[in-house]
């Protein structure tokens, strides 16, 4: 008996020293797995706190003061930034002389009677035009696209279709008929269209008015258009039903207007091109500067409207909800829908899942079309 207990007591100690071994040799273990585990999140940590570092060095201004245009989303003063800008009724005709058009931030393309457009520029920095037109009569229509910018509305007159909303309390425009500020020249051949106006009358109408030169509180969104960082870009390659769009013709809704866009691929923008009717195909060109026009982005927006009498005046429904329209940008395009919800409110564009666009930084060309009226891309027609 006493043998056996003996014999229960060595094997006992014995499976107590390998237990006391195994834990040994984990001890042993444990550390070099700790050691490895530490190494891995100083590599992550490295990583993650790298992306900061380049978005900060994207957005760092070029000069001290600097902040991103509300309009383009370009770099600007901030004195420009928070600036009202101003909105300049151009004619679009073979004896229209356009000074100043190319600096335009977004420019809109409307009919008018009888086929013919109207321009409408958006400057936001015009605070050194010593010319800036001609400046022609206003339509209607373009005040409220006029109102989503809290601009002043620039015009020569106009139908008296624009009555109701000129004479509103809430619009500030600036009318060359009653305004001592602009001027005519003989340099078109045109009865019509050849006034002028430059900075310093702008001011003085804008004093004599009694005109704030400061933005409107709850008038416009400071968020009017959404924009892609420039570090990324919106290349429309997410889209699977993105089409190609190296040409973008509006002479089927524009007929004697016949202005097309034609992608860049080194400056990665679309240049305007026009075949007034009486005139040579060619470039669209500021006579100011003698610089082609181009856009980053190409919107459009097909638009409700009615014919107002035997002259052919037209109403367009500004304010509207999903209607069709497209986008086009870095030589691609997609179809959009679009919405105003208010006088004021911008117009927003939303992909077919329903999201908000983002246009690039630049210039922004937006060309209204007639409900029914069609486009060609590529020499591809899109209703």
């Amino acid at each position: 008996m006493k043998r056996l207990q003996v014999i229960l007591l060595v094997a006992l100690s014995s499976t107590l020293l390998l237990f006391g071994c195994g834990k040994e040799r984990e001890e042993v273990v444990e550390p070099i797995v700790e050691q490895v585990v530490e190494d891995e999140p100083e590599t992550i940590e490295e990583d993650v706190e790298a992306a900061p570092e380049e978005e900060t060095q994207e957005d760092l201004p070029p000069q001290e003061g600097m902040v991103r245009s509300r309009v383009t989303n370009e770099w600007v003063t901030e004195e420009v930034n928070n600036t009202r800008p101003v909105t300049v009724m151009m004619p679009n005709t073979k004896t229209a002389a356009q000074y100043g058009i190319s600096r335009a931030d977004v420019l809109y393309e409307c009919n008018v009677e009888g086929s013919i457009t109207r321009l409408m520029g958006l400057f936001q920095d015009w605070s050194d035009f010593d010319r800036l037109g001609n400046v022609r009569s206003c339509r209607d229509y373009y005040v409220y696209w006029s109102f989503e910018w809290d601009a002043f509305y620039i015009h020569y007159g106009g139908p008296f279709y624009i009555d109701e909303v000129i004479n509103r309390p809430d619009t500030e425009d600036i009318d060359g008929l009653s305004s001592s500020n602009f001027w005519r020249a003989n340099d078109t051949g045109s009865s019509t269209d050849n006034a002028y106006v430059d900075t310093e009358g702008i001011k003085a109408d804008i004093n004599k008015l009694g005109y704030s030169m400061q933005y409107r509180d709850g008038y416009a969104s400071e968020e009017h258009y959404q924009f892609a960082p420039d570090n990324a870009p919106n290349t429309l390659d997410q889209y699977s039903d993105a089409i190609t769009a190296g040409k973008i013709d509006m002479s089927p809704t524009y007929p004697v207007t016949n202005c097309y866009f034609i992608y860049n691929a080194e400056t990665g923008l679309y240049d305007r091109y026009q075949h007034l009717s009486g005139t040579a195909d060619g470039p669209h060109i500021d006579k100011a500067n003698g610089k082609q026009l181009a856009f980053k982005n190409v919107l459009i927006q097909n638009t409700y409207f009615e014919v107002r009498d035997q002259k052919g005046y037209l109403a367009f429904q500004c304010i509207d909800s999903t209607r069709d329209g497209w986008f086009f940008t870095n030589g691609k395009g997609i179809h959009v829908t679009w919405e105003k919800t208010s006088d004021y409110g911008p117009t927003r564009y939303f992909d077919d899942n329903g999201n908000e666009i983002e246009l690039n930084t630049g210039k922004t060309m937006v060309c209204i079309v007639e409900d029914g009226d069609s486009f060609l891309v590529d020499d591809v027609k899109i209703n």
